[in-house]
């Protein structure tokens, strides 16, 4: 979603031979030399010159164009663009500085400078010159539209959507902009209104890899599993050498009821067959000394308030000084304060934005990480990709998409707890399983939760399931399952609260599902987001949680018991079908799985039978989750160090 910049001009006629390129353009310089050309002039022979590889001669050629029309927003953003090329983005940013200092009323040198910024990875910096330059002529919506590529690089993302909804105004044929606004929808879990857009696009212009990926990871959204999948394998058969292709029906496949263990880790082997990797492996300055003091880089792009926040940071924390040191490889988010938590832990930070897989890699090779921890996995803005060059000697997988093996040989161990994977699963992964003694996550309660509510049936006379995950784990296994719960306590209520349902379609698709099981609409509520407080909350009107599968509750279902509320599960082969099983096993609930559907079925019926046992167990439940492992920092970050040194005695011994 980079900003996108105007054409080149037509290039001269030429035989293709470098030679005949590199005389023609010497032929134009010395037609213009002698009298002052106009920018026209200047840009046509910088064209040829970029044609024929002279980079450098055609920044100057197009500087010259420029200060010929300093107004030209079209002049600046192509020099901005060939100074990156060329490497020379510093002596560019120096030129157009003086030029807004000559010309401060023009946003077309802030609009330049803004570009380059964004090159650097300095999004925030680039943010604001855009800002100011829409300021100077609020008219020209091509720098909304560049704006809103910045902020959406910089994770603004209401922002970005309002600057996107300004440049489509004026231009809503632009389908590239649409198409770049519908991500920003997805993101900003509105995925109903994000499939709108991109299903335009794809009416407008036909198919392309990321459009596709992106509707089917819209579609996944709104909890249609199986068109989803189709999606994502009709952007495989059409592009199959394309990782994103492969990336996208991956990241489908574990929301399919019946997918096993063993498919999801071939598409992960498939889909990293695709990366590109060195073509010899690197070798490494780190001392193999098995007890010395380790670097650990953790990369990922959302170490902050999510749950890659909520589950790792305590760890992290509580790792010991004297043995590890940490290096941030992600975005840095000034203002969430789990981010700040990661920034104040870290003995350093690399910002991956504008680094190229082959760039980000190099870096924390440079940087003399020890072990690389991905905490992003295929996601969005994960950047597990880069792990295929082997930046670091030993490479973990832990939280971020972990939702099965990574398929990745670069990843050597993968952060596991024996519910998660065990005995006899270790074959369903291509990494070795380090396994932790107790669960393979670590919770930070939030500090301003509420408190935990009475038992909802006691006042209302029914008992009332729920379920606050995300829609995509949805299935109509899981609705089917769900119908005959309610079907089995007939006076029984249900809660289903997930981002997409604030929209009116998906809504009604899903009380219609429902409905194909008998259950009538006034048994269902159906509730959209909320902030994370109020959010919390909720769980104060469900008495007991229903989980999803096969792709379980992670955070939701800690969060669930946190809050008092015991989550029923039905655990499956692959990592993400156990999450829910490690946590209630680790808070010692490990009886609330249920071994099929009947069962599933059964136990959440005679669980609801019995409420003097159910407000019992919620009058306790916070304390007993406190007291666990689950929520004991210190107790992880013992376990994790050693888990970790055990993996670089490995790597020692080789």
């Amino acid at each position: 979603m980079a900003p996108r910049f105007p054409p080149w001009p037509a290039k001269p006629e030429h035989d293709g031979r470098d030679q005949r390129v590199a005389a023609s353009a010497k032929r134009r310089r010395a037609a213009i030399a002698p009298a002052p050309p106009d920018a026209a002039q200047w840009t046509a022979a910088a064209a040829t010159l970029v044609a024929s590889g002279h980079l450098l001669p055609a920044l100057a050629a197009l500087g010259r164009a420029h200060r010929a029309d300093p107004a030209s927003l079209d002049l600046a953003l192509r020099r901005a663009e060939l100074a990156c090329l060329a490497g020379a983005p510093d002596a560019e940013l120096l030129r157009l500085e003086a030029l807004t200092a000559e010309h401060p009323a023009l946003p077309a040198p802030l609009a330049g400078r803004a570009i380059l910024l964004h090159r650097l990875g300095r999004n925030r910096e680039a943010a604001e010159l855009l800002e100011a330059a829409t300021a100077l002529a609020p008219e020209d919506h091509r720098l909304d539209a560049l704006l809103a590529g910045v902020l959406a690089r910089d994770h603004r993302l209401p922002a970005a959507r309002a600057a996107f909804a300004r440049a489509l105004a004026a231009d809503p044929a632009d389908h590239e902009l649409r198409h770049d606004y519908g991500v920003v929808l997805l993101r900003l879990h509105q995925p109903q209104e994000a499939r709108r857009e991109l299903e335009a696009v794809r009416a407008a212009r036909g198919d392309d890899p990321q459009l596709l990926c992106n509707l089917a990871n819209a579609t996944l959204c709104c909890g249609s599993q199986d068109e989803a999948h189709d999606i994502a394998r009709q952007a495989l058969a059409a592009y199959p050498a394309t990782p994103l292709a492969h990336r996208t029906r991956l990241n489908t496949l574990p929301y399919l009821p019946e997918t096993g263990a063993e498919t999801l880790r071939d598409a992960a082997r498939a889909c990293a067959a695709t990366l590109p990797r060195p073509a010899r492996p690197p070798r490494f300055a780190n001392a193999r000394d098995p007890e010395r003091k380790l670097r650990l880089g953790l990369l990922g792009g959302l170490l902050k308030t999510h749950p890659v926040g909520w589950l790792t940071l305590a760890g992290f924390e509580c790792l010991n000084p004297a043995g590890f040191e940490l290096v941030g490889i992600a975005p840095y988010f000034p203002a969430d304060q789990l981010a700040r938590r990661f920034r104040a832990a870290a003995r350093g930070w690399i910002d991956p934005a504008g680094k190229s897989d082959t760039q980000l890699a190099e870096e924390i090779r440079a940087c003399g990480i020890d072990i690389l921890i991905d905490l992003g996995g295929y996601g969005d803005t994960g950047r597990m990709t880069a792990c295929a060059f082997r930046p670091a000697p030993v490479q973990v997988k832990w939280v971020g998409m972990q939702t099965h093996s990574t398929g990745l040989p670069e990843i050597d161990w993968f952060l596991t707890d024996r519910w998660e994977t065990p005995e006899g699963f270790a074959g369903f992964y291509t990494e070795r399983l380090l396994e932790m003694p107790d669960g393979y996550v670590c919770y930070t309660p939030p500090a301003d939760a509420p408190e935990v509510a009475p038992p909802p049936m006691a006042a209302r006379g029914h008992p009332t399931f729920g379920c606050f995950c995300n829609l995509a784990k949805v299935n109509a296994r899981v609705i089917a399952a769900w119908s005959a719960v309610l079907q089995a306590v007939p006076r029984s209520r249900f809660i289903l609260k997930s981002h997409p349902l604030v929209d009116a379609e998906v809504a009604a698709r899903i009380r219609a599902a429902f409905g194909r099981h008998g259950i009538a609409p006034e048994r269902l509520e159906l509730r959209g987001p909320s902030a994370h407080r109020a959010f919390l909350a909720e769980w104060g009107d469900v008495d007991i949680a229903l989980d999803t599968f096969p792709y379980s509750g992670g955070l939701t279902t800690v969060e669930a018991l946190w809050m008092g509320v015991p989550t029923l599960t039905l655990p499956g082969q692959s990592f993400c079908a156990r999450h829910s099983l490690s946590h209630l096993s680790n808070v010692g609930l490990g009886e609330w799985a249920a071994s099929d559907v009947a069962d599933y079925v059964a136990q959440a019926a005679a669980r609801a039978a019995d409420p003097a046992s159910l407000a019992a167990l919620r009058a306790g439940l916070r304390a007993r989750v406190r007291q666990s492992p689950l929520c004991d920092a210190r107790r992880f970050g013992a376990n994790l160090g050693t888990a970790l040194r055990r993996a670089w005695e490995d790597w020692c011994r080789r």
